[in-house]
């Protein structure tokens, strides 16, 4: 299995500005991924190799055609079947949905997944879950593209975030 970090809430950290809660879009505020941190606490024994790719450490509102492109090639050029992407959030469906139009992905079963909530922020976080999610679909789901988040698996075409209630749901 292939991990692929891209940044977004899920690895954002605080900026401990004022009240130390505070956290801002400015991209400085990733750094390395705490990926294998957060897999550790999944409780899930990952026996063999399974490398963490960082590709690059962004909101996904600043997240550009360009970078799904990195995404897909570096998947593409994986030998891995088996592939989870941590995503920021606001733009985790298209993404998804890119990378399901790419035929030299067709054998793959890849999920997306993040957080509501940085793991930084600790117990209060979604990370976790949502990984531990993203970890069970990726090795039993069949190949295609999909969406891992409150505790469910979305089709990469018919999911989409519903900002006022926090949660994925299925296209309308």
């Amino acid at each position: 299995m292939l991990f692929v970090a891209t940044g977004g809430t899920i690895d954002k950290q605080p900026a401990f500005l004022s009240d130390g809660t505070t956290f801002d879009n400015d991209t400085k505020l990733f750094g390395k991924t705490q990926l294998p941190e957060m897999l550790k606490e999944t409780g899930i024994d990952l026996r063999g190799s399974h490398p963490i790719l960082t590709l690059f450490m962004v909101d996904s509102l600043d997240m550009t055609d360009g970078h799904r492109g990195l995404i897909g090639a570096a998947i593409a050029g994986s030998e891995h079947e088996q592939v989870i992407i941590t995503h920021g959030t606001d733009t985790m469906p298209e993404t998804a949905r890119v990378l399901s139009l790419r035929s030299t992905l067709a054998s793959k079963t890849i999920i997306l997944t993040g957080s509501m909530i940085p793991y930084s922020m600790g117990e209060t976080s979604d990370a976790v879950p949502n990984l531990r999610d993203a970890l069970t679909y990726a090795q039993t789901l069949s190949p295609g593209v999909y969406v891992a988040m409150n505790g469910q698996a979305f089709d990469a075409n018919n999911v989409r975030k519903d900002r006022e209630a926090g949660v994925f749901k299925t296209l309308e």
